[in-house]
């Protein structure tokens, strides 16, 4: 049995040495360079003010001329051709010109060059006479599945000091993402490495799946072999445990050692991050959960709103349904306020409890009250907004997170999800209540352990390097 273990482990360990040393080198890159990404904030700070001088349309005309009978939201943003509305429902986005309600979509890159110009100026950089335009449909930075709605995508270099590539929707005409040099450089070194992330394999889903999970099994089955060898080949020398090898081995054998419940614990919940439902729950909510959320509300309440009301700063407007209420979200950089259509409430930065609780009796039967959670909440979801609220309706041991920035389900939870959460998200990202609280620890901890199991695999590689070497 040792034997068979022994041929498992060395085979393995040839074979992905390197790719161990990798995983834990770019795990510390990741930890300082996350994947790009657009936030809430900088997408709202790189909307141009409305502008809306000129007789448009309402909402519930959008909402009418498109007749998508499960409208759950609808936005009002400026583009460089005017205002549009980009109406949502569970059956997708469509954007619609304002004036005519016409469709907005981008059909041609001098468009999307305005609006990503636009785009940057309001972030405070300017396009060059030398920017670059194309029309991709993904590459190394838009290949997740959230941009598929939006494909193609314009991509426009603005040939800034910074290296920016701003992303465009070309069927509504929303900038969706913006990285820059620096951070695609060390994404090279950090979350493309880590994740396995090359184009051409990540385009394809469900074979980017089956090989980066058959890979992290193949490493944590490595070094379950290896635990399981270096604890049996300890030899007892008087009082102390001392191992037989020498050279090389030696200092393998020992920093397995030392670092055996880390290197055990981080590879493992490593191999659960790509789980994608095959152990635990997802916990996605389902199209009824998210209508119930919403309610069914009446759009036609929207006839006659007055947009001319509207604040001079606002950068977008949003109606969302909720509860079976209309809710009215004017948004400028870092704030926003909220009213609720057809209320003589005044208007609040944050949705209330009291138009939260009816969700309890939507959500089905033993649901209890919404009740405020903070950010050291152990099952904490993140609102759009800074310091934004989240409140938590418990319908049993399902819990559902509501943000009170916008009225969207931030997070379900279930008990097998909640498990997850502890043996992924707290061993793999150090995600562990004590160290969340303390950042500068959580930085030091993740930093050392990942150097630490690093240098261990590179022990590793050099052995498994001179074997193949003798072998040749």
């Amino acid at each position: 049995m040792l034997r068979s273990l022994v041929v498992v482990h060395r085979w393995l360990g040839i074979g992905l040495g390197p790719l161990f040393a990798m995983w834990f080198a770019s795990g510390i890159v990741m930890h300082f360079v996350p994947f790009p990404q657009l936030d809430e904030s900088e997408r709202i700070a790189g909307l141009t003010p409305l502008r809306l001088e000129a007789a448009i349309h309402g909402p519930a005309d959008a909402v009418m001329a498109l007749g998508i009978a499960d409208t759950l939201r609808v936005r009002l943003i400026q583009r460089a051709d005017g205002p549009v509305y980009i109406v949502s429902g569970l059956s997708g986005s469509t954007a619609l010109k304002a004036s005519d309600l016409s469709s907005a979509s981008v059909p041609s890159g001098p468009l999307a060059l305005v609006i990503g110009a636009d785009h940057a100026h309001q972030r405070g950089t300017k396009v060059s006479d030398a920017a670059k335009m194309s029309l991709i449909d993904y590459d190394q930075w838009t290949v997740s599945g959230r941009y598929q709605r939006h494909r193609p995508l314009y991509r426009l270099g603005i040939d800034d000091d910074a290296g920016t590539e701003i992303y465009i929707s070309s069927k509504t005409g929303e900038v969706v993402l913006e990285t820059t040099r620096w951070e695609r450089g060390w994404n090279f070194v950090g979350s493309v490495p880590h994740w396995i992330y090359p184009p051409q394999l990540r385009s394809q889903p469900a074979l980017w799946s089956t090989t980066v999970w058959w890979l992290s099994l193949a490493a944590f089955l490595s070094v379950i072999a290896g635990a399981v060898i270096g604890v049996v080949r300890l030899r007892i020398d008087g009082k102390r445990r001392v191992s037989p090898y020498r050279g090389m081995h030696w200092w393998h054998h020992i920093a397995g050692l030392v670092t055996l419940l880390f290197v055990t614990t981080w590879i493992f919940s490593g191999w659960l991050s790509m789980d994608g439902g095959l152990l635990f729950s997802r916990a996605l909510a389902s199209n009824a959960e998210i209508t119930a959320v919403a309610g069914r509300p009446s759009w036609d309440l929207l006839v006659n709103e007055d947009l001319q009301h509207i604040g001079a700063q606002a950068r977008e407007v949003e109606w969302f349904a909720l509860a079976g209420k209309i809710f009215r979200r004017e948004i400028t950089p870092g704030a926003q306020q909220i009213v609720e259509i057809g209320s003589r409430e005044t208007a609040r930065q944050f949705l209330s409890p009291a138009a939260i609780r009816p969700l309890a009796t939507a959500l089905g039967t033993g649901c209890g009250d919404p009740t405020q959670i903070g950010p050291a909440d152990d099952y904490a979801s993140a609102s759009v907004m800074r310091d934004g609220p989240i409140y938590r309706i418990a319908c049993g041991d399902v819990w559902y997170d509501i943000d009170a920035a916008n009225g969207m389900l931030a997070q379900k939870t279930d008990p097998s999800r909640r498990a997850y959460r502890w043996l992924y998200g707290a061993l793999h990202r150090l995600d562990f209540p004590v160290l969340a609280a303390r950042p500068i620890l959580r930085t030091v901890a993740i930093v050392s352990l990942c150097g630490i199991g690093f240098l261990f695999s590179l022990t590793g590689v050099v052995i498994g390097w001179r074997r193949l070497s003798r072998r040749g």
